[in-house]
């Protein structure tokens, strides 16, 4: 039984890796379906085929009630990163359900396999403060740059991007929950990358840190 109880209007980082350490994606089009998933399954209706529904314009998502807000993402060869907000009761239990099965499914066609591609089930911890949601942002945000992964985003796809690009094509996140809180986007910038040496140290996560090292 999951020991984290989730609340409506509480934030939650969310996370796992592949199985044995297994690489999730493997490619341009891996990164592009699993964010396309993101968006798609974020509702508490049902959405038939992701490919059908790619036809659609826009109009009957908009009507569709979320499951969480996310907040900020990073996606690495061989795991993921959230911060999600809970909008309805069982909502990021939902929204990772569909989230997991349905690229697991897409995966294991693709490459010919069968079981689980993912370590069990998702990991989650409760953010109780504002300080640190405002220092996990920074966290889940770099995390690429936490593995060493470059500047460029071959291997990785982050809500970074979101967050520095005002004019950034389809964005996910919904960025004015840490935005906001800062001046401006290059406030933020300054503020996320100034912190990123120090959170790793901060006594109060160091724990929870410390099971992050998936690599």
């Amino acid at each position: 039984m999951r020991k984290t109880v989730f609340a409506n209007g509480e934030y939650y980082h969310i996370y796992n890796r592949g199985v044995d350490k297994r690489d999730i994606f493997v490619g341009k089009f891996d990164f592009e379906r699993f964010l396309q998933s993101m968006e798609e399954f974020n509702t508490n209706e049902p959405i038939g085929s992701i490919y059908e529904n790619s036809f659609l314009k826009g109009q009957n998502r908009a009507k569709k009630k979320k499951l969480v807000n996310i907040v900020c993402y990073c996606l690495n060869p061989n795991h993921y990163h959230f911060i999600l907000e809970q909008l309805i009761d069982r909502g990021i239990e939902m929204f990772m359900h569909k989230l997991g099965g349905g690229y697991t499914t897409y995966f294991n066609l693709k490459i010919q396999r069968s079981g689980a591609l993912f370590q069990g089930p998702f990991k989650a911890v409760y953010v109780d403060s504002n300080e640190y949601l405002l220092h996990l942002s920074t966290y889940v945000n770099l995390n690429f740059k936490v593995h060493k992964l470059g500047g460029l985003a071959p291997k990785w796809r982050a809500s970074w991007e979101e967050y520095n690009n005002e004019r950034f094509g389809v964005c996910l996140c919904k960025k004015d929950i840490i935005l906001n809180q800062f001046k401006n986007r290059a406030e933020y910038k300054k503020f996320a990358e100034s912190s990123l040496v120090d959170i790793l140290h901060r006594k109060d996560i160091a724990k929870e840190l410390e099971s992050l090292f998936l690599e």
